[in-house]
């Protein structure tokens, strides 16, 4: 099933022993709910989201956001060279040049 989106966090939806799991992906918490009816996939998605937010403010720290602009990646030591080289190429650094060649892939 396809990742669900609310206020910025994405979701993924599993049907595992009759139940439909949701968890909250790309934060470091875990955020993990459960439901019977598919009919309730969006708003049991969108209360864990918000508890977990509320539940934050509660305790006075900032949820965390879904993405902070910076990953690290693991290639084969051949597809670096031949990026970096892409890179020097067209005179741009090899983090803006995949950033470049990752908005290209996405748009």
């Amino acid at each position: 099933m396809k990742p669900i989106t609310y206020k910025g966090y994405q979701a993924s939806v599993e049907y595992r022993d009759g139940a439909l799991f949701i968890k909250v992906l790309h934060i470091d918490d875990l955020l993990l709910a459960e439901c019977e009816d598919s009919k309730l996939v969006d708003a049991t998605m969108r209360s864990l989201i918000d508890d977990y937010i509320q539940t934050c403010i509660d305790e006075g720290r900032d949820p965390e956001k879904p993405f902070k602009g910076s990953l690290n990646i693991r290639m084969d030591p051949s597809l670096h060279r031949r990026a970096a080289m892409a890179a020097a190429d067209e005179d741009k650094s090899l983090n803006a040049w995949i950033c470049e060649a990752i908005s290209e892939k996405v748009d």
